[in-house]
């Protein structure tokens, strides 16, 4: 049973709308992570010249940053800031279990040199073959290097990246998509005390050598969140919660009530454009994940460029599917310049736009001290008891 309407007073449903890895310059700290300089939407701008994003800029991002080609505006639409990450680490996990109010103190597991041989030892053992790389390298380059050799011989390979990850790639006909998702799992069995890393990642792949293609049934084997989430309480407040994209992944299901699969980008504001059609209360939940797996990290400065300019042009649909009593809230999990050098996460402010039709608009809500600030915020607005992490900023937009 739904909860009941006469609660909710008058907001029955939030759009989160996370864009992976668009972050907006660097925090404070970020010269512990090498990540001096980096500034994803303001350089990615630079680099092409200007950005053009007529939707988001109505809304506010230039009040946010000096984003070449978005200009700030007198009366945005939506009240805006950024928001800093106390959790140390600079991942999606990290990231998105902050915004639900989960805070870490500690960060996960990385592995520059590979994962331990006793570890590895262990995990052919449980899975009954030999492994190929363990090593850090970029999922498209590795099954360049490897993916012949483990078409002759049938071995899974391993590699990890500047992320806490333990990834497995294998070629869809030599080890079929539901034995890769095994050979994962047992993965994520092994991989827990001081290896608890926050994912196990299956990395499927077709073709031959010289044209392997990755596809889209990547799966994520996530460590669950220590903590109850803001996704947890609204659960059990009957409150629905649909994941779009990587949601329900990072959350190792927790909270989600509707996980919706999605092949790219376009995709996903498909399906957000749909799911908005379709369920009028609780929250939707969605991850753009291209910004980080497809132009991020492959430093591809005019895909990511090109993707936010796509993304602004499917916002104009969302903000026209919007009803008077709903919340749109559109942030980041970390940063992936593609300027820079480096071609891994960094660590950065995100954005944070709020639109709603009776919020007030143009409201500069500062530098938030933490991404939980999201999760404080949609206790206000659903009328419940949070996780009692963060500040919520719902007074200052409404009421």
């Amino acid at each position: 049973m739904p909860y009941e309407k006469r609660n909710m007073k008058e907001f029955e449903r939030v759009v989160l709308i996370v864009l992976d890895s668009c972050g907006v310059g660097e925090l404070p700290d970020a010269f512990k992570y090498g990540d001096q300089g980096s500034n994803t939407l303001v350089n990615t701008a630079k680099a092409v010249g200007e950005l053009h994003l007529p939707n988001l800029q109505r809304l506010g991002l230039g009040n946010i940053a000096s984003i070449s080609g978005v200009e700030s505006q007198k009366e945005p639409l939506a009240s805006y800031g950024k928001m800093a990450e106390v959790s140390p680490g600079k991942d999606s996990t990290s990231g998105h279990w902050e915004m639900t109010g989960v805070i870490l103190k500690t960060p996960f597991p990385v592995y520059p040199q590979g994962f331990p041989e006793e570890l590895i030892k262990r995990f052919e053992k449980a899975i009954g073959t030999e492994v190929l790389g363990n090593k850090p390298a970029s999922g498209t380059e590795i099954i360049k290097e490897l993916g012949e050799e483990h078409l002759r011989t049938g071995k899974p390979i391993v590699y990890t990246s500047a992320d806490s990850v333990f990834q497995i790639a294998a070629h869809e006909e030599k080890i079929p998509v539901p034995r890769l998702y095994e050979i994962c799992q047992i993965a994520r069995e092994l991989l827990t005390g001081e290896n608890r890393v926050a994912r196990v990642i299956a990395r499927p792949f077709v073709g031959k050598p010289g044209s392997f293609k990755r596809t889209d049934r990547r799966k994520d084997f996530s460590l669950p969140p220590p903590e109850r989430t803001i996704l947890d309480i609204l659960r059990e407040k009957k409150v629905k919660i649909i994941g779009i994209g990587k949601i329900n992944d990072l959350f190792a299901g927790r909270g989600i009530a509707r996980s919706i699969h999605t092949i790219d980008n376009l995709d996903a504001m498909d399906k957000l454009v749909q799911t908005m059609n379709e369920e009028k209360e609780g929250l939707i939940f969605i991850n753009l994940v291209d910004f980080d797996m497809v132009w991020g990290h492959r430093n591809d400065i005019q895909g990511f460029a090109k993707g936010l300019e796509d993304f602004d042009r499917r916002l104009k649909e969302v903000l026209g599917l919007l009803q008077i009593h709903d919340v749109l809230i559109i942030t980041a999990d970390h940063g992936c310049d593609p300027t820079t050098t480096s071609t891994d996460h960094s660590r950065e402010y995100v954005p944070l736009l709020v639109r709603g039709e009776i919020l007030r608009k143009g409201v500069d809500l500062g530098t938030r001290r933490s991404f939980s600030d999201v999760s404080a915020t949609l206790a206000d607005i659903f009328k419940i008891q949070g996780t009692g992490k963060g500040e919520s900023f719902w007074r200052e937009i409404y009421g």
